[in-house]
């Protein structure tokens, strides 16, 4: 077996505490744990947000972590506009999306903030029709068990999903290119045991290359009864309760790349193919500086006088 000393692997599916009553990892705790099993990158992909994403940037340079950026986007199953007639779940898709440069940031940004201005139903979501428009500078990694990929997976015997998780799969690749992997996640949960075979069987018909992820919603394994504690917090529910949401594991913390190899033996390739993947990203941010924007009032307006006529119509 190889060690972990050998085997490069880098987490590119990670939240914080940023993901809101979901995730419980501080952003110096991951980056500290990042360290001492020896990644020399660390990606952070919080639940439709970016809030942590520049400290996460500042702080990983600090330590000498080379820092993706990304978010784990909420896709809507059609048009971002359509919010009726719709659960929760039914409301959205998860998909996971990393900035290999400032083109991309800039790209994250645009999304993430028309997910919450224009697609907000439950999550702030986004759709395909935004991902056509900006969708350069992006890597994309397939999801979650809450992917839409995933969810067709596991409807198989339904709905033939399968065929129609080929078809998903085959519209990313068209869109993003090389820039499009299947993740493969397995936190020993048994829907996660469907998911990665439907995804091996459509990565080889397919020839889409696989990437290994843990989904980390804590730092360290023993911390899992902390983070069960904020999704009820979050869902409203008591740890008592026997319907509510939860993970029934506890292995989505950091795990070291040789405690990947022992959850996924066989995919060593798509272990060292997340090294590969943040060794693609080059994000270089200009911090310090101010960049305002350039507006010209229109009409011929100065713009002390433009400012007064808004104001008052604002006022009326």
């Amino acid at each position: 077996m190889v060690s972990e000393t050998t085997l490069p692997f880098v987490h590119l599916h990670c939240h914080s505490h940023y993901s809101l009553l979901d995730g419980a990892g501080k952003i110096d705790d991951l980056l500290k744990r990042a360290k001492e099993v020896g990644m020399t990158s660390l990606a952070l992909t919080d639940h439709g947000n970016l809030y942590g994403a520049l400290e996460f940037y500042q702080k990983a340079k600090d330590y000498g972590i080379k820092p993706v950026v990304g978010f784990e986007a909420y896709i809507a199953p059609g048009s971002r506009h359509v919010k009726t007639g719709l659960t929760q779940k039914e409301s959205n898709f998860h998909l996971t999306l990393l900035a290999m440069n400032k083109t991309g940031y800039k790209n994250l940004l645009r999304l993430s903030s028309l997910a919450f201005t224009e697609g907000f139903y439950y999550k702030p979501r986004i759709d395909k029709e935004l991902l056509k428009q900006h969708h350069e500078g992006l890597i994309c990694l397939s999801g979650c068990a809450s992917s839409e990929l995933s969810k067709l997976i596991l409807n198989n015997g339904e709905t033939d999903g399968f065929a129609r998780a080929k078809q998903v799969a085959q519209w990313y690749r068209e869109l993003f290119g090389d820039r499009y992997y299947l993740e493969l996640q397995d936190n020993g949960l048994e829907i996660q045991r469907i998911v990665f075979n439907g995804t091996l069987q459509i990565a080889d018909e397919l020839g889409i290359p696989t990437a290994a992820t843990n989904d980390v919603h804590y730092v360290n394994q023993s911390d899992a009864q902390m983070q069960d504690i904020l999704l009820c917090l979050n869902t409203g529910k008591f740890r008592t309760d026997q319907n509510r949401m939860k993970m029934d594991s506890d292995q989505f913390y950091l795990r070291s790349a040789e405690e990947m190899l022992r959850a996924m033996p066989d995919q060593e390739a798509a272990i060292r193919r997340t090294q590969e993947i943040a060794d693609r990203t080059n994000l270089d941010l200009e911090l310090g500086k101010r960049f305002f924007p350039t507006f010209v009032p229109p009409d011929g307006i100065n713009s002390d006088d433009y400012l007064r006529q808004i104001c008052l119509e604002g006022l009326k």
